[in-house]
């Protein structure tokens, strides 16, 4: 069995944590190597499998990506997760089917591609402070956080995204800033742990690239029950999945649902790596 786990340029190697996977694959006789995503090199047919990991340049090179994949789906190479999940989860516009299916998001305005942006004209009458961001990004690229006073400007300054790239406007929630923002992490659809993340003070951004500070939380059993529900709306089968959210007299709003290439803060919870790698045995084999 050979397996590939997916990396981008900047980490060849993979990152630290992600290293850890390869011998403790090893160790059920599964060879598994650290593979850049669009090196023209590889052959990928070399593999059974592919896991996503580190591919964290995919919403810089949007169209290559999105090439790629349909190159491995052509292929027929089994993915985790599921090639079809991948499509789905790059584009965030799956929160609108999110709540949909009842699952309570923060609130959000969508926003297709449009010459002619007008923020002011979609932004609710009650919201005070905004979040703009495009449907095909990550770590807070092309992020903004907005007073609406200035919607104006930032209307200005975001049309020539909005003429290439679908566009997410959220309400700024406080808590973010207080409460930070809550991680149920997820492997083959358990739940395993969970972290909360704080931004720094006079900050939104949690990821700890800005000064974000990360702690492993044990939230009660309502609130992992809430993510279950969110992990249980895909059907098919997830190796990694993991629920964002913030936690507002109990109920939790959904910020994203992790599907492709999230950390899983393996260091902080105790044998999370290896509840990780057993789940890859049990889907494999």
């Amino acid at each position: 069995m050979k397996i590939a786990i997916l990396t981008c340029e900047k980490l060849p190697d993979l990152n630290p944590e992600d290293q850890k996977i390869i011998p403790a694959l090893a160790k059920h006789n599964i060879e598994a190597t650290a593979a850049i995503w669009n090196d023209k090199s590889i052959n990928w047919t070399d593999f059974d499998y592919l896991i996503f990991r580190n591919t964290w340049d995919y919403f810089e090179k949007e169209t290559e990506f999105k090439i790629w994949l349909d190159q491995i789906e052509k292929l027929g190479i089994k993915t985790l997760n599921p090639i079809t999940i991948i499509k789905q989860n790059i584009h965030k516009f799956y929160l609108r089917e999110m709540e949909q299916q009842g699952i309570i998001i923060l609130p959000t305005v969508f926003i297709d591609k449009t010459d002619h942006l007008n923020l002011a004209e979609l932004i609710p009458s009650h919201w005070k402070k905004a979040v703009i961001k495009p449907a095909f990004s990550a770590g807070s690229y092309l992020t903004e956080v907005f007073e609406k006073s200035e919607i104006q400007a930032i209307s200005e300054k975001y049309k020539s995204i909005a003429a290439e790239k679908e566009l997410l406007l959220q309400e700024f929630m406080p808590e973010i800033q207080t409460l930070g923002e809550t991680s149920f992490i997820f492997f083959n659809k358990k739940f395993s742990h969970a972290v909360n993340k704080k931004p720094v003070d006079g900050d939104f951004r949690v990821q700890s690239l800005f000064g974000g500070k990360y702690t492993l939380v044990h939230p009660s059993s309502e609130m992992i029950q809430k993510a279950q529900k969110i992990v249980d709306t895909f059907k098919e089968n997830l190796l990694y999945a993991r629920v964002d959210g913030i936690l507002i007299d109990d109920e939790l709003y959904l910020m994203e649902i992790e599907c492709i290439e999230p950390d899983l803060y393996f260091n902080l919870s105790e044998n999370a790596m290896e509840r990780f790698v057993a789940e890859i045995v049990e889907l494999i084999r």
